[in-house]
């Protein structure tokens, strides 16, 4: 082949409208994502953009939104463990999953303001 896949550029995660202030005080504040600027072609579709790590995650508006509670998005944490006591701590609710426990993976899930589910994870 004469391509070659590179990696994720980013998750789209979809929302209702009018998701902006929930959407930063979670993954902005909560979360301590910093938000990036949207090209100014598509600041009218609403939404808002995050960096985590390496990556981008996008919370697009979607019309006739309902929640992803099985595909979701996994991220890497260093510190999985005071990442799920902050987030209990804040009265976020965590699911723990042990799984995968056998091949070194911590992990765990939870729901953002909108239902979508997402998986925070650490190899140890």
């Amino acid at each position: 082949m004469s391509f070659l896949f590179t990696g994720i550029d980013h998750v789209q995660l979809a929302a209702p409208e009018d998701c902006e202030k929930d959407a930063r005080s979670f993954y902005g504040e909560l979360l301590g994502w910093k938000e990036i600027a949207k090209p100014q072609s598509l600041i009218a579709r609403g939404g808002v953009w995050f960096q985590c790590g390496s990556h981008q995650v996008h919370i697009g508006v979607q019309n006739d939104f309902i929640p992803a509670r099985k595909a979701h998005p996994a991220f890497q944490v260093q510190n999985l463990c005071a990442l799920r006591e902050y987030l209990l701590q804040e009265g976020i609710q965590v699911i723990d999953d042990h799984a995968r426990s056998d091949e070194g993976v911590e992990r765990f899930y939870l729901s953002d303001p909108f239902g979508n589910r997402l998986e925070f994870l650490q190899w140890l």
